[in-house]
């Protein structure tokens, strides 16, 4: 309230200012320009000049006003274009998430092309066109986005190799990301997704020619990295396995177990893979001197059974071998079997039967069960034969449920076969 009753008083002190100065002297303004004479007194003058001013204000407030109703008004003003392209945004951002491919592609692909930064929107719109098969569409999206944003290329090169991925077409995934590769060579992501796709396809020699590059890049921790090249190589060996057998399949199998570092032929789970394949091609003599060093290096019981199960040239120097680790591991019932078949090999029967009756003592396995039956049938004592097949049976029957049959009511019957018998147990 004071304030405004100053800015009265001030507005009053002024207005009678000019009426005294007015009442003094009426003062005199002439303008002549050429032809043109205007006369008039200072205080018509100076009313004048206000008027024009007050008049430009007011123009300019009835533009202003007339601008903004346009843009109200009119649906084809810029107003109404940018409201237009935000709401497509939003719409089918909103769709693309819901997964309405249809109508997010139609949102997206309108919305990008008026917007100035439209990368996300062409890669939003391609991704809603691949999960409708349209691929053409979507090629055409990604490449209309590398004109309008060309800096944006390897983004644009990686979401491509994904959609294509997920298409099926992992092999024009590859040669995407392959050409990504040689314009990018030490990208992490482009190493990684490259990476990805090679261990989904199996191409395990490809990952492997990749390894080095994840290693120098840092692309994987090194615990990522080792399962990975662990599961690479083992792929790699199972691929060499999966693969007709011929007379050059050692060979290759050889060259390829070579290529691994040391500390893979050290991995256990591998040297068995390698010496079990070797194994199945009839490369014994080169399986021998692999595990036993695996042996030596990592004693564990899968590489000691596999040992065992081998025929080289010389059991005896095998056998040998074996019975050196036995003061180390006089109670493993696994090297024991091992070196009870090692004995039938070299033909010294009452060292079998005392390693796999030893074995048994230990660990009653159907499986040492078994190899001791045989041995006790080549050696005509067929009582204890047949009682040492049934009770390997038993062992191995125990998995199985009791099953009731209609031959006998009520009888609850177990059966299991081997080699040449059936036997039966009610």
């Amino acid at each position: 309230m004071i304030r405004v009753l100053v800015i009265v008083l001030v507005l009053a002190a002024i207005a009678g200012a000019l009426g005294y100065a007015m009442s003094l002297h009426s003062g005199y303004v002439l303008i002549a320009y050429q032809g043109f004479r205007y006369e008039s007194t200072l205080w018509v003058f100076l009313g004048l000049l206000v008027a024009i001013l007050v008049a430009l204000i007011l123009i300019r407030w009835l533009l202003r006003a007339l601008y903004v109703s346009g843009r109200t008004v009119n649906p084809w003003s810029r107003y109404h274009r940018e409201r237009r392209n935000r709401k497509a945004v939003e719409q089918g951002m909103l769709e693309l998430s819901e997964a309405r491919w249809q109508s997010a592609l139609g949102h997206l692909k309108r919305a990008a092309e008026s917007d100035p930064q439209p990368l996300l929107l062409y890669l939003g719109a391609a991704r809603a066109a691949n999960e409708l098969g349209q691929v053409e569409e979507r090629d055409a999206l990604l490449e209309r986005a590398l004109e309008r944003q060309p800096k944006a290329e390897l983004a644009i090169a990686l979401t491509h190799a994904e959609l294509q991925e997920d298409h099926g077409d992992a092999h024009g995934a590859v040669t995407t990301l392959e050409a990504m590769r040689q314009r990018h060579p030490s990208h992490r992501h482009v190493l990684r997704q490259l990476a990805q796709v090679h261990q989904r396809r199996d191409d395990w020699p490809a990952v492997i020619e990749l390894l080095p590059a994840l290693r120098k890049q840092k692309v994987l921790t090194g615990d990522e990295l080792a399962l990975l090249e662990r599961q690479a190589w083992r792929g790699r060996l199972e691929g060499l396995l999966g693969q007709t057998a011929t007379s050059e399949s050692p060979a290759r199998l050889i060259d390829a177990w070579r290529e691994l570092s040391p500390a893979l032929r050290e991995d256990t789970e591998l040297v068995v893979r390698y010496a079990a394949a070797l194994h199945r091609m009839g490369a014994d003599d080169e399986a021998e001197p692999v595990l036993r060093h695996a042996i030596q290096a990592n004693y564990a019981g899968p590489l000691v059974e596999l040992y065992g199960v081998l025929l080289t040239r010389d059991p005896a120097a095998q056998l040998k071998v074996a019975e050196r680790w036995l003061p180390q591991h006089p109670s493993d019932a696994v090297l024991l079997r091992c070196l009870g078949r090692l004995s039938q090999k070299c033909r010294l029967w009452g060292k079998a039967r005392d390693y796999l009756e030893s074995s048994l003592s230990f660990d009653r396995q159907p499986e040492t069960c078994a190899e001791l039956a045989r041995l006790l049938a080549q050696l005509g004592e067929d009582v204890k034969s047949q009682r040492l097949f049934v009770e390997g049976l038993e062992l191995s029957d125990r998995r199985l449920p009791a099953l009731v049959t209609t031959a006998h009511s009520g009888a609850v019957i177990r059966a299991a076969t081997v080699p040449g018998a059936t036997i039966a147990r009610n």
